[in-house]
């Protein structure tokens, strides 16, 4: 016969108390775990001190205005994420069961698939309703961040890591294309060599995008070496910066979804574009996927590209 679990910790911790551990160390802070989870900060001060009474160690160390884990309180966050993913998990499980589609996902993407990742997760809700969604949108270096610490349930990328601890694979074809002012000299021209276009002064993603790694690898193969104005770290800017007549630039064309492709900015008809490039979905191999992350992740695949027309 099974003998039951009989730690002395299960005797001293709680549900709530991990949930709390976990809201500090992702929000950096007991005031806004407090706001969060709906508690007062002596409330939270609280668990976490019988929390540490039950443990025998400090978990969060305060410096200056920032709060830190302690050894002690890393590993108890780290089993704390996956308790809480654990429930939660069971609780999707049990409601799918009853035909229902509930609970949370958690999705993060690099900035230029916010032309599309809100429009994918909208139609998402409609079908399921019962689902509730966390939107990140950062750029790559920070997802990947994110991606190592297994933040979130499943990542949009359109360069993906090359690790083994992580799965990867295609979504949606994500076309470069070069753009320009209206007013630029090249707009109307046809089968434009990619060597004119050092005429042109060039702005740039910042270095580590994966728009600019494409960028970077297409000229180099042609031994072209471009005239960069400047660097800029958002797709918006970017588009701001060519319309003011700062520029050329080479973006995804879904950075022209909302406005079209006939508004203020040209795409120029350039040999070797748009390159083929792709966007991947994925997520860490270890992560497991729960009922909302596995049925997102079956739409995309087979909405991937109705998904793109208005």
């Amino acid at each position: 016969m099974d003998k039951p679990h009989s730690t002395q910790l299960l005797r001293h911790i709680s549900l709530r108390q991990l949930q709390i551990v976990e809201a500090i160390a992702r929000l950096n802070g007991f005031t806004r775990a407090a706001e969060e989870l709906f508690l007062t900060q002596p409330t939270v001060s609280m668990q976490i001190k019988k929390l540490e009474q039950g443990v025998g160690l400090p978990l969060f160390e305060q410096i200056g205005k920032q709060t830190y884990l302690t050894d002690a309180g890393r590993i108890v966050y780290e089993h704390a994420r996956h308790v809480l993913d654990s429930v939660s998990n069971m609780e999707m499980e049990i409601a799918d069961l009853q035909g229902l589609k509930t609970g949370m996902l958690r999705l993060a993407v690099v900035t230029t698939a916010k032309y599309f990742a809100p429009r994918a997760l909208g139609r998402f809700c409609e079908r399921y309703p019962g689902v509730d969604v966390a939107l990140k949108v950062t750029n790559r270096e920070r997802l990947l961040e994110r991606l190592t610490q297994n933040v979130d349930d499943l990542y949009i990328i359109g360069h993906p890591p090359e690790l083994e601890s992580v799965v990867f694979e295609p979504y949606l074809a994500n076309p470069l294309v070069v753009l320009a002012p209206r007013t630029h000299p090249l707009v109307g021209q046809t089968a434009i060599e990619p060597a004119q276009l050092v005429q042109y002064p060039f702005i740039m993603r910042e270095l580590g995008s994966g728009t600019r790694l494409a960028i970077e690898d297409f000229f180099a193969q042609r031994g072209i070496k471009l005239t960069i104005r400047m660097e800029l770290g958002s797709n918006e800017a970017i588009k701001q910066a060519i319309d003011a007549g700062l520029g050329i630039s080479v973006l995804s064309r879904h950075t022209l979804a909302l406005e079209g492709e006939h508004g203020r900015l040209a795409v120029l008809d350039v040999k070797g574009f748009p390159i083929p490039w792709q966007w991947f979905v994925g997520h860490n191999k270890s992560k497991r996927l729960s009922v909302i992350a596995k049925t997102f992740l079956s739409f995309l695949k087979s909405n991937g590209d109705s998904i793109m027309q208005v």
